[in-house]
């Protein structure tokens, strides 16, 4: 089956549950536990309803089964996987095995719940798998800031700040890029501001979380 999940703006800093199952009374007891602990929660019946309604840029979660009509809660998780989407997800079934666990946890799953689970299995899962989106679109922010300020960088800043993360010394540098220390000083320094680096440790840091 192929698929095009539609790419909508949605809050960060409103998080949504999102249930996908197609046992209409396990699907309704979910959200309504869900909504009972205070936690915002919508459902869909498949992975197809939820391509064409919901929301590939939540903020949130997703609880999702593994046997579903059309498409299996695992296929739809390597298609999310395809498209870059990183929401995490807790899988819920009635008919596990260890093969399909260990491939949804190889892929990221927060959790493997087999039903009936208890209340507190879901919610714990739910609440890792909210810190976990919440960590990672914080993470995202942090990286997206530091590459705003890398990109302020002149070519020489970008060079110097290279030959700094490589642990190369003042002296070093000005002898690979052949100018005076001096100027390699300048550099550095103009460098460190742009880049909102307080130290070598924190700019070696940051030069990381560029590529990450």
């Amino acid at each position: 089956m192929s698929i095009a999940l539609k790419h909508q703006d949605a809050p960060v800093e409103e998080q949504l549950v999102v249930v996908i199952d197609d046992d209409t009374d396990i699907r309704c007891s979910i959200v309504d536990l869900l909504q009972s602990a205070g936690i915002r929660s919508s459902s869909f019946h498949d992975a197809l309803d939820f391509v064409e309604n919901g929301c590939l840029n939540m903020s949130g979660c997703i609880v999702l089964d593994v046997q579903m009509p059309g498409m299996s809660g695992i296929e739809f998780q390597s298609r999310l996987e395809d498209l870059g989407c990183q929401i995490p997800i807790v899988f819920v079934t009635g008919h596990g095995d260890v093969p399909t666990s260990v491939t949804a946890m190889k892929a990221g799953a927060i959790d493997f719940l087999l039903k009936p689970f208890t209340n507190k299995e879901l919610l714990d899962a739910v609440d890792r798998a909210l810190e976990t989106d919440k960590c990672r679109r914080q993470d995202a922010v942090v990286r997206n800031s530091i590459k705003q300020n890398a990109s302020t960088l002149t070519r020489r800043e970008r060079e110097v700040m290279q030959h700094v993360t490589d642990g190369l010394m003042n002296k070093q540098i000005a002898y690979a890029l052949g100018i005076s220390e001096i100027m390699v000083k300048i550099h550095r320094a103009s460098m460190m501001r742009k880049m909102g680096a307080s130290s070598l440790a924190d700019l070696v840091k940051k030069s990381g979380l560029m590529y990450a």
